[in-house]
């Protein structure tokens, strides 16, 4: 269950979801070690709004990651030739 920002440098605690984003993994789940077969779930996360302005999570080898947005593209200006 989530309760806290999901980048570990702020960890704020989730109060209300008014603010900041959830997002919602499919992930494997522990084997019991009991030859059950692995079964999926969703996992939520969230974070506060003041991360959600810079950051994303993502899964990456089965691992969430807090990850920079990517910066957008700056204007282009194309010079008239000729």
């Amino acid at each position: 269950m989530m309760d806290r920002c999901a980048n570990p440098a702020c960890a704020k605690p989730l109060v209300y979801l008014r603010e900041g984003r959830v997002f919602a993994f499919d992930v494997a789940a522990q084997s019991d070690g009991t030859g059950f077969k692995k079964t999926r779930h969703l996992d939520h996360f969230w974070l506060c709004g003041a991360c959600a302005r810079s950051m994303i999570l993502v899964q990456r080898e089965g691992a969430i990651e807090v990850s920079r947005k990517a910066e957008p593209a700056e204007s282009l200006h194309y010079a008239a030739i000729g």
